[in-house]
């Protein structure tokens, strides 16, 4: 289901628009990676149910399958759940440090394509505040730990002598830079980087003194290859068993260590089922996720602190913001009346009328029309026995401190 909602980058421009267009959404955006789909929505109360129509449509999906799978958070929780995202407590390796980069991505498409209003915007620069406070405060940053280190670590307990084995890493992106970075620090030394633009490949293999190819030649980069880790957004399986079936024959059936990170699959489930390859997926490095997991429990206890405190900043803010609106609206209307009452005074020194009697009547106007509706309104909620709205208009219009000289 991962595989069959996820977004490639060629789509999530017309993604994006597509979504904000919808009528009841107003502001979004798409955070799509290899562990998760989502979709970040201001909405109206519909919005839910508009969205994922939207989404199965997108997807040739049907909607009974979609929303079984579906997760759905509202306003306090939908903030504390994009910063537990944030900050790698949502990730499947606890605390991986990916996430940000690639949350910060969907907030930058977000943005190009207009889909970001006040909500949307507060929401993610206060996220990643609170993911710079959770780095920086809390262990949950050191020793990085990702799905690109998980690959490698597993590589490497099945690998008697792991610095002599040879990779081949197939995709030029963040992912496998990370894999080819774990790989020389592990000592592996002979690599092969294999991408779709072979100038790609040439820029990431020239860092790590490694040999660069096109995906045409995959195959007989294969047959050199004792550990093959892939990661690309191609829609569909480069690597096949046939393609692994003639690889392995030049090998004399030594084995080859194959993990496929991508979502969609970079290489045919099928291929897993040959005796001397050993296929491993996003989902087959839990045993390594769970051990980095237990060591990081602690770090993750404090940013979990740290959230709660940052949702409880965020609903400030946020009702300092709509109170903003509030007081604009509420200044206007004084404004309007002050204006209106100016006018009729300047007209009655115009007229020649006494300059100190237009002032006392222009003050006694202007306070009249001030208090006028907050009066009636204070009157209706007595007559109500609204005593919630009493002791507000109290605290707002008696307790506030005096403004005479």
């Amino acid at each position: 289901m991962r595989e069959r909602v996820a977004f490639s980058p060629a789509q999530l421009e017309s993604a994006l628009a597509e979504l904000r267009h919808l009528p009841q959404v107003h502001e979004a955006a798409v955070l799509s990676t290899c562990n998760r789909t989502e979709l970040y929505c201001v909405t109206e109360p519909s919005g839910e149910r508009a969205v994922l129509d939207w989404l199965s449509d997108f997807h040739g999906l049907a909607l009974e399958e979609l929303t079984p799978c579906a997760y759905h958070y509202l306003d306090n929780d939908a903030a504390r759940h994009l910063m537990r995202v944030a900050v790698g407590l949502d990730s499947m390796v606890l605390g991986e440090p990916q996430i940000l980069g690639q949350l910060k991505d969907a907030y930058q498409s977000a943005r190009q394509a207009s889909g970001l209003g006040g909500e949307l915007e507060l929401l993610f620069q206060h996220t990643f505040a609170v993911a710079k406070q959770v780095r920086t405060r809390t262990g949950i940053g050191q020793n990085p730990v990702s799905v690109a280190y998980a690959a490698v670590s597993l590589a490497s307990r099945i690998f008697d002598d792991f610095g002599r084995s040879r990779a081949l890493l197939i995709g030029a992106g963040e992912t496998i830079e990370l894999v080819a970075r774990h790989l020389r620090e592990a000592g592996v030394r002979n690599m092969i980087v294999a991408n779709r633009t072979r100038e790609r490949a040439e820029l990431l293999a020239g860092e790590f003194n490694a040999e660069a190819i096109s995906l045409n030649e995959i195959p007989d980069a294969l047959a050199r290859a004792d550990i093959v880790i892939s990661s690309t957004a191609a829609p569909l399986p480069i690597l096949g068993k046939g393609m692994a079936e003639r690889a392995l024959k030049k090998r004399r059936h030594r084995p080859i260590f194959m993990v496929d990170i991508a979502v969609p699959r970079d290489i045919e489930p099928e291929v897993g089922d040959l005796d001397d390859i050993f296929l491993y997926t996003v989902d087959d490095l839990n045993e390594v996720i769970q051990e980095n997991r237990r060591h990081r429990q602690a770090a993750a206890d404090q940013a979990e602190a740290l959230i709660e405190h940052g949702v409880h900043v965020w609903q400030h803010e946020r009702r300092i913001r709509d109170s903003g609106e509030l007081i604009r609206r509420y200044r206007d209307q004084a404004a309007e009346l002050r204006e209106y009452s100016e006018r009729q005074a300047l007209a009655r020194l115009s007229r020649g009328e006494d300059p100190e009697e237009v002032v006392r009547l222009l003050a006694h106007q202007l306070t009249n029309r001030l208090l006028h509706r907050p009066t009636v309104a204070l009157r209706e909620a007595s007559g109500g026995e609204r005593r919630d709205l009493l002791n507000a208009a109290e605290a707002l219009l008696l307790d506030a401190p005096s403004t005479k000289p």
